[in-house]
């Protein structure tokens, strides 16, 4: 039996979510405009009044947004509501510059919340299960966006946080969790913790909804095997709203974008030309019905691919496929384009766990990258196979997927630090030598 929870709306004709959308952008753009300065400064510049939008077919004559906008207007320059109707910000770590504060009404935390829910119930969720969020909670979005949806569809809901795994497993076991809301790199960690306690026959998992980092189609069949369960995905940004800007069905085969309250689009990074859907390309998302901080056309760097082929689940949103990079995070090696993903893909394929570092540097001013993969607990134990034969095939295998040599060093289980949150997979020295 197909489970909604909200059928009216995620089940809605196409036509009628393109009427829906079209209205709201309407309004929107009305909205930022008279109410942001940076808005009306930049449709001003681009030559765009709302008068010229009547709907999506307008959506290509107004600007771009990037973080970097949004960095230059920290904190209260994309604000779009007295501050005094606000009731929660979220944020961004910093990591990688100025930190990116989101602001929410009560009503932007409903309508969030309720896409969270969506989520869940997609995932099987009803009333009668235990939801473990093991998200990260405070400003990181993903622990209260899951807590939030969990309330809505009436989980019992265990508000973890990250961190601390015993007592995780505590909890799972002692309090029956069925549905478990993480990051793929912890789950994956989740899971080897509670088979060396020899632990799998007493969690009662069923599902799992992961994002908050890229993670692969075989990343996701290797946690499912572990932990017994089926794995969803999920995506969101901090910017756009949190998690559950779109899920995964039982299909699994892309994530439902919540179009009632999001317009996707993909670009060409480079030109900015709107593709059409089937086509590569980095994801712009244009939020329609949020208040306090609604973003127009914004830039994820995501790269992704749209479909509007039907799906079996009988809900009609436009769905996304897995990040497939970033166009900030590929690395260009020896002049080779290569993404964290492919590397990924290769060792999972050859029975590795998910344990990897990627170091990059430049020496005698040529690039080198070198995986440092941490073997199973099989593969060091067997001494048929030596150490330099392994290393030397999966040379071979990362050759054939990215076109260049890399250096590979196999290192002992339990070598690599371990992540209860986002995984820092890749280390560029190269940028060290930058002035």
């Amino acid at each position: 039996m197909k489970q909604y929870f909200q059928p009216e709306i995620e089940t809605m004709p196409v036509e009628e979510i393109k009427k829906m959308q079209s209205e709201r952008l309407v309004k929107q753009v009305h909205h930022v405009y008279e109410n942001v300065k940076f808005y009306r400064d930049r449709m001003d510049a681009a030559g765009v009044s709302p008068d010229d939008i009547h709907g999506v077919e307008d959506l290509h004559k107004l600007p771009f947004i990037t973080k970097d906008d949004l960095r230059d207007q920290y904190p209260y320059g994309l604000l779009a509501v007295p501050l005094e109707d606000c009731v929660r910000i979220q944020s961004t770590s910093g990591t990688t510059g100025r930190r990116v504060v989101a602001f929410y009404t009560q009503h932007d935390l409903d309508l969030w919340e309720e896409c969270c829910a969506r989520a869940i119930v997609a995932a099987g969720g009803t009333k009668e299960d235990v939801c473990h969020v093991s998200y990260g909670y405070g400003l990181f979005t993903g622990g209260p966006g899951l807590n939030g949806g969990s309330h809505k569809v009436g989980c019992l809901t265990l508000p973890m946080s990250s961190g601390n795994t015993d007592r995780q497993i505590q909890f799972m076991t002692d309090l029956g969790s069925t549905i478990l809301c993480c990051t793929p790199s912890y789950a994956a960690y989740l899971a080897e913790s509670i088979n060396e306690r020899g632990l799998r026959d007493k969690i009662k998992l069923k599902a799992g909804i992961f994002g908050a980092e890229a993670w692969t189609e075989e990343m996701r069949h290797d946690i499912e095997k572990n932990l017994g369960i089926k794995a969803y995905d999920i995506y969101g940004l901090t910017e756009i709203s949190g998690p559950g800007v779109s899920f995964e069905c039982e299909e699994q085969g892309g994530m439902h974008i919540n179009e009632d309250h999001f317009i996707a689009e993909v670009i060409d990074p480079k030109t900015g030309e709107v593709l059409p859907d089937g086509s590569r390309g980095e994801l712009v998302f244009t939020c329609i019905t949020k208040e306090a901080f609604p973003l127009l056309r914004y830039r994820t760097r995501d790269i992704a691919i749209l479909t509007r082929e039907q799906c079996s689940c009988g809900r009609t949103f436009i769905r996304m496929s897995k990040p497939l990079g970033r166009s900030d995070d590929m690395m260009v090696v020896k002049g080779v384009n290569v993404f964290p993903s492919q590397i990924e893909t290769v060792l999972l394929n050859e029975g590795y766990p998910a344990n990897y570092e990627l170091i990059v540097d430049r020496v005698h001013n040529s690039d080198t990258i070198e995986v440092k993969v941490e073997m199973s607990q099989e593969m060091f134990d067997d001494l048929e196979i030596t150490i330099a034969q392994r290393e030397k095939k999966l040379v071979a295998s990362l050759k054939s997927m990215l076109g260049i040599g890399v250096d590979v060093k196999l290192v002992a289980p339990k070598t690599i630090t371990r992540s209860e949150g986002k995984a820092v997979r890749v280390i560029d020295k190269r940028n060290l030598y930058q002035s």
